[in-house]
């Protein structure tokens, strides 16, 4: 906590050391986020430690410094991945091949799961993203995703439901998504 309030002061040597301590965490949440073969990820973690230090001024310290982080690693990566599909839309259309595991197997299948789940993730609203992120990638209970998002604990809760309700009838529309993301048990 004091490192943090040394590194909000300007001490740039605390700032360095902050870093350093944080950037192995919130590479974890932006990779959690973006998915480890992203082409982004590597800007988002960058932007992401730039929008810590930014922010730094405004901490009070009423939280842990990388429960804090994380949250600004989860609001940088979903905006990361938005502006990443929304570019990829615009360049070429998304084809059916696209979909298609490079590999068979077992692994291939969770990972093209984990892709069509993160692309859900982005399209809902960002302050449900956020939450369903911070509940799920994360494993925080709800009063932490309060105090970090500083919404009350109900709005949480709603924030959470209608993410999921969100994601539900995305998946329910679409008979692709449904199969992929079924498992085999």
């Amino acid at each position: 906590m004091s490192l943090a309030r040394e590194a909000a002061a300007g001490n740039g040597v605390a700032t360095g050391r902050l870093l350093r301590m944080l950037t192995p965490r919130l590479g974890g949440v932006v990779r959690a986020i973006m998915g480890a073969g992203h082409p982004d990820r590597d800007d988002a973690l960058q932007l992401t430690l730039i929008g810590f230090v930014q922010a730094l001024a405004a901490f009070r310290g009423e939280c842990d410094p990388a429960g804090y982080a994380a949250t600004i690693a989860v609001r940088t990566a979903l905006a990361a991945r938005k502006r990443a599909r929304l570019r990829d839309s615009r360049e070429e259309p998304m084809h059916a091949e696209a979909l298609e595991p490079a590999s068979p197997g077992q692994l291939a299948e969770a990972h093209r799961r984990q892709e069509i789940l993160r692309e859900l993730l982005a399209a809902i609203p960002t302050e449900q993203g956020e939450t369903l992120a911070m509940r799920v990638v994360l494993g925080w209970s709800l009063e932490e995703i309060a105090a970090h998002s500083r919404a009350p604990v109900n709005t949480v809760r709603s924030r959470l439901r209608l993410a999921k309700e969100a994601l539900r009838r995305r998946i329910e529309a679409d008979a692709g998504l449904l199969e992929a993301l079924e498992v085999e048990s």
